[in-house]
């Protein structure tokens, strides 16, 4: 048989992603392969074009062509290098066996020498060999740069959604991303949206893929567990602190993840979109009250799933009513709110904190982590700890560590934190004082107090923080003009905020001594620990 007769197919391959580079190299190889098939007066079956990694097995245009091969439409195989065909095993022991079997009866390379002699076999097979050790190597080395970077604080691969790479390495946030992520993570941590409604409304607003492409619920899952955001860097299963700036707050990233723990069920469909649907009890059984209509009107009632209940039915314009009565026993007069807004303003650029023994005993705290996770990895080089055992108990010093150093940031601001939140505290007073919707009234009345019930068809909350104080006081009644007359008798009809300065300002033992109006009520807001239940 000469070489006219020889029936070849012409195999090229190049698993770069890089289009341009791609269709360049793959051309290059056929113009060479032409060249040799003409020199060598080759018959030239057919010409496959494989754009895949060879590094694993299942290529399917390789595997095309051998299947024609075994058919007998080609005894021949033309290609570059024996790299081209095989850089794992089972590729290439698949091609020495076809040799073997008589299958594939001459391959011709430009770059490199065989035929079907047992020292043909011998050296197809190293070049094999060499090929795939080219490819593992070539892995080991980027796994080892990945590592290397990642103990580093820098994170090695494609930057997460909210995040894009910069040059010379790292991640920096997103201008436009970025404040959407936060977002995500801020309304999925109040417990009030499932997954799905957080990826509509995301979606929505822009959040996508670099592709352009619309994140599904699996995409929002994967981000919302993602420690990333957060400063800190999971791979290969360990926890690393980074260096790029954090998106959220490790408190909120653990919200978040209390919360979808907590959602086993996604909510009912079809149920009607009832204003207090789950949020009141009952106070006389403890089980939840539903809302029903009947007759065009919505009824409140105890679902009595637990014990017999003698609650009747009550009207919910009814519960409308009585909670907006109880939103103004709490609510502050307008003006008393913006003279409070006014001096709280004067007393933050006063009041200077000392911290430097708190920092200092966190310091040490991270300090003394710091040398726990050092002593760790000796541990662990010293085969004293698995590398399970490593990582689990590395992870957990991690996260300790990071909570201190949220902890320390937090504390190193903390004059400005309960100005913030006094401020904070007043400006929802101004809401309440504003009118609203049922939805707004329902949302301001959740930050106003906790455990909501219903009895006798009345309305039960405890108050939280200082909105306790002003509901016991039984100062505020809810109309203004009663608690300004009220006020006007007490302060001589010197409620303005000039006045109280100088009040402040006098002697101790100047004889006037508010009796009826608690002192709190000229500075309330001075002490955090009013305002702590604000969030």
């Amino acid at each position: 048989m000469n070489n006219q007769t020889k029936k070849f197919f012409i195999y090229t391959r190049k698993s770069t992603d890089d289009k341009d580079r791609q269709v360049r190299s793959i051309s290059d190889q056929l113009a060479e392969l032409k060249d040799l098939a003409l020199k060598e007066q080759l018959e030239i079956v057919d010409v496959f074009v494989e754009k895949q990694t060879a590094k694993i097995p299942g290529r399917p245009v390789f595997n095309e062509m051998l299947e024609r091969m075994e058919k007998g439409e080609a005894t021949g195989i033309l290609a570059w290098h024996p790299d081209r065909l095989a850089r794992n095993s089972v590729d290439g022991g698949k091609i020495i066996y076809l040799v073997d079997t008589g299958i594939i009866l001459e391959m011709k390379f430009p770059t490199f020498w065989f035929d079907p002699t047992p020292q043909g076999k011998f050296m197809l097979s190293i070049a094999f060999s060499q090929s795939k050790y080219y490819v593992d190597n070539l892995s080991e080395n980027i796994k080892r740069g990945h590592r290397n970077k990642v103990k580093e604080g820098i994170w090695p691969q494609m930057s997460p959604i909210g995040y894009v790479n910069v040059k010379g390495g790292g991640i920096i946030p997103h201008t436009d991303l970025a404040p959407l992520v936060k977002k995500t993570f801020e309304a999925y941590a109040t417990g009030n949206f499932t997954l799905r409604e957080v990826r509509d409304k995301f979606n929505g607003l822009g959040l996508k893929r670099k592709s352009g492409r619309e994140l599904a619920v699996s995409n929002y899952q994967k981000l919302l567990k993602n420690p990333i955001y957060t400063g800190l860097m999971r791979y290969n299963g360990e926890i690393f602190e980074g260096k790029h700036e954090p998106i959220i707050t490790k408190k909120i990233f653990d919200s978040v993840q209390e919360v979808m723990s907590r959602k086993s069920k996604p909510h009912s469909k079809g149920l009607k979109p009832f204003l207090y649907r789950g949020f009141f009890r009952c106070g006389e059984c403890g089980c939840f009250i539903t809302t029903e209509q009947q007759k065009g009107h919505n009824y409140l009632r105890c679902t009595k799933r637990k014990n017999p209940c003698l609650q009747k039915y009550v009207r919910e314009e009814i519960i409308t009513s009585q909670i907006m009565e109880e939103i103004k026993k709490v609510s502050l007069p307008l003006d008393w709110t913006e003279w409070m807004i006014a001096e709280n303003a004067k007393d933050r650029q006063s009041e200077v904190q000392s911290s430097t023994l708190f920092a200092d005993s966190v310091k040490a705290d991270i300090s003394l982590l710091e040398t726990k996770i050092e002593k760790l990895m000796n541990a662990y080089l010293e085969s004293v700890l698995s590398l399970e055992e490593y990582r689990e108990a590395k992870n957990k010093l991690v996260n300790q560590k990071q909570l201190l150093k949220e902890k320390l940031s937090a504390f190193e601001q903390k004059a400005n934190n309960r100005f913030e939140l006094t401020e904070k505290f007043l400006k929802y007073n101004m809401e309440l004082a504003n009118e609203g919707t049922n939805e707004e009234k329902l949302h301001l009345f959740k930050k106003v107090g906790s455990n909501f019930k219903i009895l006798d068809r009345t309305v039960l909350f405890e108050p939280r923080g200082a909105w306790r104080i002003l509901s016991n006081s039984g100062f505020f009644g809810g109309n203004s003009e009663q608690t300004a007359l009220r006020a006007d008798h007490i302060f001589c009809g010197n409620l303005n905020s000039e006045f109280w300065r100088r009040r402040r300002d006098l002697n101790s033992r100047d004889s006037f001594e508010p009796a009826t109006f608690p002192r709190w009520c000229t500075r309330p807001l001075c002490d955090v620990s009013l305002t702590y239940n604000l969030h």
